[in-house]
C-alpha cells in the first residue's frame, strides 16, 4: 500500500481543454534562440497561398528544447520502426530565415 502512495505522489494531473486538444496543424517549425531560451514559431503554409501565418509560438528553456529533441528522435525513431522510414524532403527555399538570430527550419 505504501508503494501505491509513492506512485500517487509522483503522477502529475495534466488538463487538456477541448480547444487544445483539437491541436493546430503545421507544416513547417522555425526556431531560433539566443542565450536563456529557444522560440519554436509553428507555421502553416498552403499550396499556392504566398503569405503564410504563424500558428502557435512556444519558448523553451534550453534544458528543456534538448529534452524535447531527445523525446523527438526517441518518438520518430518508434514511429520508423513500425512504419517504415519516413520520406526527408526538402523545403522550398521561399521564406527568409534571417529573424535576428541563429535560425532552423523543421
Amino acid at each position: 500500500m505504501e508503494e501505491q502512495n509513492n506512485n500517487n505522489q509522483n503522477q502529475l494531473n495534466i488538463e487538456l481543454s477541448e480547444e487544445v486538444a483539437e491541436g493546430i496543424y503545421s507544416n513547417l517549425a522555425i526556431i531560433t534562440h539566443s542565450n536563456s531560451e529557444f522560440v519554436v514559431d509553428f507555421i502553416r503554409m498552403m499550396p499556392g497561398v504566398p503569405k503564410a501565418k504563424v500558428k502557435s509560438r512556444i519558448v523553451l528553456t534550453p534544458q528543456h528544447a534538448k529534452r524535447l529533441m531527445k523525446a523527438l528522435k526517441d518518438n520518430v525513431s518508434k514511429f520508423e520502426q513500425v512504419h517504415g522510414a519516413i520520406k526527408d524532403t526538402d523545403m522550398p527555399n521561399v521564406l527568409p530565415m534571417n529573424f535576428g538570430g541563429p535560425t532552423a527550419q523543421a
